[in-house]
């Protein structure tokens, strides 16, 4: 099993919230998936900082700068 660095990913994670998954990837995409959500680090920052983790606002986003 691989071990999580989470030192590490807290570098580079661009989530805004406090909470206790912050650099924990797995638990953070556990978490945000079974709320029908999508984790801070698939969003533009200036998007993430709406905290709108809906899977209709990654598609929208996504859509809109794909054109």
């Amino acid at each position: 099993m691989v071990e999580c660095n989470v030192e590490k990913n807290k570098m580079v994670c661009n989530c805004t919230y406090s909470c206790d998954k912050k650099g924990m990837c797995c638990e953070c995409l556990k978490y945000h998936w079974s709320r029908g959500e999508v984790p801070a680090c698939f969003f533009p920052d200036d998007i993430e900082k709406t905290y709108n983790r809906s899977v209709e606002k990654f598609i929208q986003i996504y859509q809109q700068r794909g054109s």
